[in-house]
């Protein structure tokens, strides 16, 4: 499962969220966030896990959670990447538009002396 996919749902959403405020927390500590089941929101740690989106640590028994700031960084510069892009993009659509403008314009004025 890619990062994308893990993010696409609300409630991994809502746990990276949680994490991003109150920093690590136990297993425990996020099923009661939810009305869902433990072993549900336990699937949903298990696929930001695999993401790479959080960490868990044991201590003892318990499972301890926090965010992954190395995977969030690569994510943000995909981000940052890919909205360079577009913005090249419609900076370019935009020249293209502005030329075509002026030519129409210039159309104009010959066309209509």
């Amino acid at each position: 499962m890619d990062i994308f996919v893990a993010l696409a749902d609300p409630t991994r959403r809502t746990i990276l969220e949680l994490l991003a405020r109150r920093g690590e927390l136990p297993a425990t500590t996020i099923y009661e966030q939810f009305s869902t089941s433990p072993q549900a929101i336990s699937q949903h740690l298990k696929v930001l896990r695999e993401t790479r989106l959080v960490q868990m640590e044991k201590h003892a028994q318990r499972h301890v959670y926090r965010l992954n700031p190395e995977a969030l960084t690569e994510f943000e510069q995909w981000v940052q990447r890919t909205k360079r892009q577009w913005s090249e993009r419609f900076d370019a659509l935009d020249r293209l538009l502005e030329k075509e403008k002026a030519q129409m314009k210039e159309k104009s004025h010959h066309d209509n002396p």
